[in-house]
């Protein structure tokens, strides 16, 4: 079985993708298998703090994972990065009605212990001296993450954990990509900054 940090090519994602569109669940239990740390890592953090408080990301992982069996038959493969951001698209609009739904009726629910293998995929972000990042750092990368400005954020988890290349990014956001490099090396600065740094109060 391969490894979650194992890469993938194109013509291994395409295989399974053909063999889930037609009934194999056993293809496309691997084929999410190899998506789930960083789709768990991406709920997370692009969650935030006040859906993370009260929603367990396990279960909105699943949820996304549902959408995927649901809508994969009318797939059409364009390439392994073309699949992880339809992937990562389906989990932040799911994301984005949570959010919603939370704006409009606040109520509490109990926070879910953090996944040490969310630590592995975070470490990808940060700078050298932060790859050694530990599984009980990961509620204090992730309060850093949601202290970053919304177009830092994003763009840190677009090239780190989707996995879009500079020019995918830029087409994504509609800027130049020498646009994103310098917004990208800005946004983790800052996160090496405020990781560096006291908590917030």
């Amino acid at each position: 079985m391969r490894g979650y940090n194992e890469p993938v090519t194109d013509s291994e994602s395409l295989h399974l993708v053909n063999a889930a569109q037609g009934g194999d669940a056993t293809a496309l239990d691997e084929l999410l298998r190899r998506h789930l740390p960083d789709l768990r890592a991406f709920v997370r953090a692009k969650s935030g703090q006040v859906i993370r408080e009260r929603e367990s990301c396990s279960d909105l992982v699943q949820t996304v994972c549902r959408e995927v069996l649901g809508g994969l038959e009318g797939y059409e493969w364009r390439g392994e990065g073309s699949f992880r951001h339809w992937l990562f698209t389906v989990a932040l609009n799911k994301i984005r009605g949570r959010a919603d739904y939370y704006a409009a009726q606040r109520r509490d629910s109990r926070r879910e212990v953090g996944d040490d293998a969310l630590a592995g995929v975070y470490a990808t972000m940060c700078g050298p001296s932060q790859h050694a990042i530990a599984a009980e750092a990961v509620a204090n990368f992730e309060s850093g993450l949601d202290r970053l400005a919304e177009d830092h954020r994003d763009v840190v988890l677009m090239s780190r954990v989707v996995g879009l290349s500079h020019a995918e990014i830029a087409d994504e956001l509609g800027i130049e990509v020498g646009a994103v490099r310098t917004r990208l090396s800005r946004a983790l600065t800052r996160l090496a900054t405020i990781m560096a740094g006291p908590p917030p109060e």
